[in-house]
């Protein structure tokens, strides 16, 4: 089992990331903390007691320390543990800073499960191309290792007819509506028909990162609204 220290301080976020990682499986979360101060405490007691983390899946914004900061820490821990960034901070600038302080793949919120478990897969086969001993490997090894966390994203990451910009895109406009969408505004809006864009709609809400309320103000049907889950 590869043991998972996770950092973020949203408790909604928190909960999805422990309930994705049982549907991976083969991951077992060893604490969950919502600054950069416990984090280092988390990890520093594991290494003592000879239990290490082997993988911290970290938010960037941290109420207390930066998390570029926090992977910088973390990296120089002996033994070192993976990390995987799981945030919404889309700045270059803070894409490369978190790469040059020992980030190995950085996933952008909001994302489907599929994205989850794509990013997680393609960690573990890292984890396998390297092997788990202390002996240099060979270039050929390296490289393959290399490869897997640079791979453009894998057709499994979503179904079939379903587009992961589109997805971002829709996330993106009920993140910014304050009251939510419907599939028809959200049709409207991006020039998509009302069943493309309540199929997208209902993938984020299966995946926990939107939530569905019905409207009843209105004459008739009721009208399922999308908000994001905060």
């Amino acid at each position: 089992m590869i043991r998972v220290l996770i950092v973020e301080d949203e408790p909604l976020i928190a909960e999805a990331h422990q309930a994705y990682l049982a549907r991976v499986g083969g991951y077992e979360v060893v604490a969950v903390v919502s600054t950069a101060r416990d984090a280092v405490r988390q990890a520093s007691a594991a290494a003592a007691d000879e239990t290490p983390i082997d993988l911290v899946l970290l938010d960037i914004g941290l109420p207390d320390h930066s998390g570029i900061e926090l992977a910088s820490t973390l990296s120089g821990m002996r033994p070192t543990p993976d990390i995987i960034a799981i945030t919404s901070e889309r700045d270059l600038a803070v894409v490369r800073a978190a790469v040059a302080h020992g980030v190995l793949i950085y996933l952008l919120k909001p994302f489907t499960f599929g994205a989850f478990r794509d990013k997680l897969e393609r960690y573990q086969r890292y984890r396998d191309a390297l092997g788990g001993g202390g002996d240099a490997v060979s270039q050929r090894d390296v490289d393959a290792a290399i490869a897997e966390l640079r791979a453009v994203e894998t057709r499994g990451a979503a179904p079939k007819g379903v587009a992961p910009e589109t997805t971002d895109e829709i996330a993106r406009l009920v993140r910014d509506a304050a009251e939510g969408l419907s599939a028809s505004e959200v049709a409207s809006t991006l020039g998509v028909s009302r069943v493309t864009a309540w199929r997208y709609l209902e993938r984020l809400a299966d995946d926990n990162i939107v939530t569905r309320t019905s409207d009843y103000g209105r004459a008739g049907r009721p009208t399922v609204r999308y908000r994001w889950r905060r």
